[in-house]
Order: structure tokens, then sequence, then C-alpha cells
């Protein structure tokens, strides 16, 4: 029971899951927002350029019928007419066109934003799998559809029918007009009655774009274990992070025990702590090459007495350098006084292991500054 519980889709999608959606293409879509734009600014277009248009229209067909003495005599002046009549009619429906493709790039901002895939373009054979086309016109999704499209055409056909009914007497008084006057209350009429209809279509609108929003939400969540699987492979598997951050202590460990052999001398405490220390030319101060406690600090005293690193028991020294300095990183200068017994010790040492002077004593109290006094460590 608990793996089918982890195996259902009940998780809410993922921000990851939704923006791999969008990679590919899978995107909310409502076709009835879009036909509802564009059919809405051709409305309002209509309505507020009606007359005109129908007269222009009506203009451009009267060129385009009348044939005069100069056309029958030279034919090839209709294709100069036609060219002329073109343009007049392309700029007469500028307007219209304009705001039709505005409306267009527009649509998609309603639903989120515009997205463009190259996924979505490549060609998918199961597309044209029929078995799958059954499936998606008996499915439920094709159920909603069906609905909608039933309810959109009793709608609009009611609203329209109500326009017509209410409008009868403008409709009869047509006949008695003139044509110009006629066919520009027609125009007019005609625009005030689409308008009426697409915005009918709000209804519509406002029940298909929660919908779509919820089915698209619905398609993609998640089960328990694919957001399990999620969160491993963005945060890493715990097992493997440990891992990896176990090597990189072992490589900086390797690195900083091939350091040893370069110290001028290792500060003990004796056996908690181990320090080794470097002060060569061009150093602004002694350097901290390796530090470490418990087994480090015994690989370290290994290390330095298989390459004859002087060693110098100074407790506090060696807790106060662990502790408040880095590695690879210079004293601090208030160490100075403390660090300068220690090296000219060794400096001494050098001197009689050359023979030029004698065994030196090693310091048997090196003062420390307070605040690098750490707290009381047995050992």
């Amino acid at each position: 029971m608990a793996e089918e519980s982890d195996l259902e889709r009940t998780e809410p999608a993922s921000a990851r899951r939704l923006e791999q959606a969008r990679e590919e293409g899978q995107v909310p879509r409502s076709r009835e927002i879009g036909a509802f734009l564009i059919l809405i600014v051709a409305a309002t277009v209509f309505w507020m350029m009606g007359p005109w248009l129908v007269q222009r229209t009506a203009s451009i067909f009267r060129r385009g019928l009348i044939v005069d003495h100069d056309l029958a005599r030279e034919p090839q002046l209709i294709l100069t007419r036609l060219a002329d009549i073109s343009i007049d009619a392309l700029l007469t429906f500028a307007p219209l066109l304009a705001a039709l493709v505005v409306a267009a790039l527009l649509a998609p901002f309603f639903m989120g934003s515009w997205n463009f895939s190259a996924k979505a373009l490549q060609p998918d054979l199961s597309r044209m799998d029929p078995l799958k086309g059954v499936t998606r016109m008996v499915s439920w999704s094709g159920l909603a559809e069906l609905v909608k499209a039933l309810g959109k055409t009793g709608l609009i056909g009611g609203v329209a029918a109500a326009v017509l009914w209410g409008e009868r007497g403008d409709l009869l008084a047509m006949f008695s007009q003139a044509l110009p006057v006629g066919m520009a209350s027609a125009g007019h009429l005609l625009s005030f009655s689409f308008l009426l209809m697409v915005l009918a279509m709000v209804l519509i609108v406002a029940i298909d774009v929660p919908f779509q929003l919820w089915q698209y939400h619905d398609k993609l969540k998640m089960s328990r274990q694919e957001v399990k699987q999620e969160s491993k492979e963005l945060e890493g598997n715990p097992e493997i992070k440990g891992r990896i951050r176990q090597l990189q202590r072992d490589a900086a460990r390797k690195r900083m025990m091939a350091a040893v052999p370069a110290a001028d001398v290792i500060v003990t405490n004796p056996t908690h702590y181990a320090v080794a220390l470097a002060y060569k030319n061009g150093m602004g101060a002694p350097r901290v090459l390796a530090k470490g406690m418990g087994e480090i600090a015994l690989k370290i005293r290994q290390v330095g007495a298989e390459h004859g690193v002087p060693m110098l028991e100074a407790a506090p020294l060696a807790r106060a350098l662990n502790r408040h300095v880095a590695l690879d990183q210079e004293i601090p200068a208030t160490l100075y006084a403390a660090v300068a017994e220690v090296l000219a010790y060794v400096y001494q040492l050098q001197a009689w292991r050359r023979g030029a002077a004698q065994y030196p004593v090693p310091p048997r109290e090196i003062t420390v500054p307070g605040e690098f006094v750490p707290e009381a460590v047995n050992g």
C-alpha cells in the first residue's frame, strides 16, 4: 500500500518540473481566450469603422465592376486597374489586420507568456497513432471540449437570435432606404450585433481559462517518489555527497602532509595537537604548513620525525596556533614573540648540528597572549 501511495500523482508540480514542461512546449493554452481577443478586437474595429469600411468596400467594388472605353481598347490597363484596386483594399483593411495581429500576439500573455520550444516542432509519429487519437476523443478532456463547443454554439446562437429579433424594425426599414444609406446602416447594425455576440463569449472564457489551468497543473502532478528523486538530483544523494566530502578531506590532508617536510619546527601539546611552522626567505611572517588534533597530530609528528623536522613541546602555543591560525596562513603579529622563541631555539639547534654552537636548552615556558589561550584541554 505504501508503494502504491508513493506512485500516485498527488503532489503539485515542482518549479523544475514546470520549467522542463515549458522547454518541451507544454504550457497552459486556451483557444477560447485567443479567439475571444481576436473577435473582440475585430468587433470593436467594425463598430468604430463599420460605416466607413462598408462605403470603402462598395467604392472598391464599383471601381472593379466598371469597364470604361479605355479598358476596352487597351486590355493591358486591366492589370494596372487591378493593382490600384488591390492597394486600396489593402489600405482599407490594414487597420483591422494590424489590430488582429496585435491581439493574436497578446493572447498568450493572459495564460502566462510567450513560449517558443524547438522540441514542440520536432516530428512525433505517435501523434499519428489512430488508437491514441480515439483515446483522446473519448477521454474526459474530449468530453469537456464537446460540452464547451455545444455551450458556445447555444450561447452565441441565442444571443444572435435575440439581437436580430430586437433589431427587426431597423432591418425592415433598410429596404426603404437609399443604397448608400442602407449599406451604411447595415454595416453599423452588423457590427453592433457581432460585438454583442462576442461579448457573450466572456462567460465561456471565464469557464475555460480556469479549467485549462487546472488541467495543465493536474497533468504535471508528481508522485512522492518523483519528488524524492528530483530532490536527490538537485541537492545530491546524501551518501554520494558525504563520500565526496570525505575524498576532499583526504586529498587536503595528503597535501598538508606533503608540506610537513618543509617545516622548520613542529610545535606539539605534546600528543593532542601538532602545528608545523615554516619561516623562509621571502615570507613576511612564519606560516602554518600543517596542523591537526588526535590522529592527524600523530601523523604530523611521524612525518616530521621521518624527515628530521625539530619538535618542541609548547602546549599553550600549539593550542593557540591550531585554533586561531588557518592552514597556509601567516601567524598574527601578537604571536610573533612566542613563535620567535621557538624559532630561536630551532636556529640554535641547527647551529649545534653543524658543530658551531653548544646544545641549546629548550624554552620551558612560552608566554601566549590571553586572548589566544583556549579553554583547558587535557594533555
